[in-house]
């Protein structure tokens, strides 16, 4: 996971205030997008991704200050990464292809638990929901 979780902050730090604006207009479309996201053995994918979608949209808005650079950009990261069609493993490669996407994820919600956590406590979210488990 070391591997993943050096990967995730790499990208993470090519994540411009640009990048992050530009993401935001996406946000909704990737939003439906995610739902649409068949992963048996990832039950908790799409919500995380929902979780981290809301992180970079309140953190991109002003609406939720407290959310270091670091952890938005994170989140964007993950949220662009499966987004992606070919990847790690690409998402046309079934029963594996969303193991790549999910490790990303995983990592990032790790990486930042504490953030991530404090927001969610402040949206009155329940942070065991969205789980670091795959």
């Amino acid at each position: 996971m070391a591997e993943i979780a050096a990967f995730a902050q790499r990208g993470a730090s090519r994540v411009t205030p640009k990048i992050m604006d530009n993401l935001l207009h996406r946000l909704p479309m990737l939003k439906a997008e995610f739902t649409q996201i068949h992963a048996p053995k990832f039950p908790h994918l799409v919500e995380q991704l929902e979780f981290l979608a809301d992180v970079v949209e309140d953190f991109a808005e002003g609406a939720y200050k407290e959310i270091p650079y670091a952890a938005a950009a994170a989140a964007a990261f993950a949220i662009i990464y499966t987004h992606r069609l070919l990847d790690i493993i690409p998402d046309f490669i079934a029963k594996i292809s969303f193991e790549d996407d999910s490790a990303v994820v995983r990592a990032v919600l790790i990486m930042f638990e504490k953030d991530f956590e404090k927001y969610a406590r402040a949206q009155h979210l329940n942070w065991k929901k969205v789980t670091i488990e795959p």
